[in-house]
């Protein structure tokens, strides 16, 4: 299950609306992972790999396999057909197509299923396909890039650039990872981003991007949906499109109002060694603030890594978004 995880992660960014699967037929270790939309299930091409040697053999695969016919036909008949006595599952899967059908079918089969082995890797691995299986929204990852001083800019907005390249690089890997880029129209008007991915393997699809507000004429950011109304709309029409992750990149009235209602599943904030000095920089986020320390949200730390002279943090609601 382990190298199945590992094949899952490989293929990342290349799978969505389609969750990222890896599986493993053992003895032989043959392994395979999901295709781009249209393509092989992750079991598919894992039994293509091992060939007759599938026959008895057992499949590790991190997510149930599906017993439907979507783009492709059912992974469940394929491992009936290779004769697989046993399949060893992460974690059932929520989408209501599948939900215990795919596992059901195998076991009437006479296939010997065992469910849940390094179940909570899988579901952290899965997170944003599972969130939206089961509420029809994306997974919300709000970044921020701040000084020590907690500013995000300066007084004359200048925010190029707070961290160092490693950390822009890490920025381009999440880009790359996330089917939608929010950012306010404000930060189009003043910054004019592009929110294009760089230095990571191409998508089937690029991020779609998305602008809370007019677009002002001749911005980089064209082609780029055009959305307003509360966040909880927004992410609900972005859900509705087949958005399995969203990316919040700002400014600091988008990043509070996200915030403020609730709506983020993760928190990555790029810390530079860089003071501002005072009390007239940007805020991290725009809008009234918890009134007393009793008020305040609490989060919990999910992990800490260094990039180059940057810290980077990733912190999670003490309860899910």
């Amino acid at each position: 299950m382990g190298r199945a995880l590992a094949l899952a992660a490989g293929v990342r960014t290349s799978t969505s609306p389609n969750p990222w699967v890896g599986c493993v037929v053992e003895p032989g270790g043959f392994g395979g992972a999901t295709a781009p939309p249209g393509g092989p299930h992750a079991e598919v091409a894992a039994l293509a790999a091992a060939g007759s040697a599938a026959e008895g053999a057992t499949a590790y695969v991190t997510l149930e396999p599906c017993a439907h016919h979507g783009r492709t036909p059912p992974c469940v008949d394929a491992l009936v057909a290779a004769g697989v006595a046993r399949v060893v599952v992460g974690i059932e899967d929520p989408d209501p197509l599948v939900s215990g059908r795919g596992i059901a079918a195998l076991r009437a089969a006479g296939v010997e299923v065992v469910v849940g082995m390094r179940a909570g890797e899988v579901a952290d691995q899965l997170a944003p396909y599972v969130k939206h299986r089961r509420t029809g929204r994306p997974w919300v990852v709000l970044k921020l890039a701040i000084t020590l001083d907690g500013r995000t800019s300066a007084p004359d907005w200048s925010s190029r650039w707070i961290t160092g390249p490693e950390a822009r690089a890490d920025v381009h890997r999440l880009r790359a990872e996330s089917d939608a880029i929010v950012v306010g129209a404000g930060t189009v008007r003043r910054d004019d981003p592009a929110l294009t991915v760089r230095s990571e393997p191409a998508r089937a699809s690029r991020p779609l991007r998305v602008v809370l507000g007019h677009i002002p004429p001749g911005a980089r950011v064209q082609p780029a949906l055009e959305l307003s109304g509360d966040p909880a709309a927004v992410l609900d029409r972005l859900g509705s499109k087949g958005v399995l992750q969203v990316l919040v990149e700002g400014g600091s009235t988008v990043a509070g109002a996200f915030h403020r209602q609730g709506l983020v599943d993760r928190y990555v904030l790029y810390v530079a060694p860089v003071l501002l000095g005072g009390d007239d920089g940007r805020p991290v986020m725009a809008g009234d603030g918890a009134p007393t320390l009793a008020d305040a949200w609490r989060g919990r730390i999910v992990s800490v890594r260094q990039l180059g002279e940057d810290v980077r943090l990733e912190v999670a609601p003490s309860s899910p978004a």
